[in-house]
């Protein structure tokens, strides 16, 4: 095998080691601040693993027709430990600045449909609440009027018939109907 082969497939397996390196920190920086459950994680894990595998397959293909070598070990080896000692302290933080954006922006946007959507929704209940209200109070107004205006009109045959009303209600036919009609219906 060429050298300037061997030489660019240790480029490419350094470069697929810290491929996974930022990618196992970005997720590992995620399922601290987020909290997944631990069926997710073990998900997230396996897809994780699946994914590097096929990087490093396909890194391995275009490097040197996908022949599994000393060299492409030392690589994946050289290209984490370089992410880890210089570059993993950095990318931590920006993902949790990343993290904290997203979230500042969302809380942003939250906040501005409150403010667009939801004020304009609550005051426009409350005034239809405080129609209806006023609407229910004009109604009663107007029917305690009524009330009083045709007082005459039913006070007198309603004391007329009361006398006679009473003697119907507690006669004994009525007190017979009403005691049928109430074991009917307890069956």
């Amino acid at each position: 095998m060429n050298p300037g082969v061997q030489w660019v497939t240790l480029l490419y397996m350094m470069l697929a080691g810290a491929a996974m390196g930022l990618a196992y920190d970005g997720y590992r920086v995620l399922s601290f601040k987020l909290r997944f459950p631990n069926w997710l994680c073990a998900a997230l894990d396996l897809l994780y693993w699946l994914w590097a595998a096929l990087l490093v397959f396909r890194l391995l293909y275009a490097g040197n027709q996908g022949q599994l070598r000393f060299y492409a070990f030392l690589g994946l080896f050289l290209g984490v430990w370089i992410y880890f000692l210089i570059f993993s302290v950095t990318v931590r933080r920006f993902v949790v600045m990343l993290i904290q954006l997203v979230h500042s922006v969302c809380k942003f946007l939250w906040k501005l449909v409150t403010i667009l959507i939801g004020m304009p929704l609550l005051w426009l209940w409350r005034l239809l609440k405080g129609v209806l209200i006023l609407l229910g109070r004009i109604v009663l107004f107007v029917l305690k009027l009524l009330l009083r205006l045709t007082k005459p009109l039913w006070v007198l045959p309603v004391r007329w018939l009361s006398p006679y009303w009473t003697r119907l209600v507690h006669s004994t036919r009525m007190t017979t109907i009403t005691t049928w009609l109430t074991k009917r219906w307890k069956r």
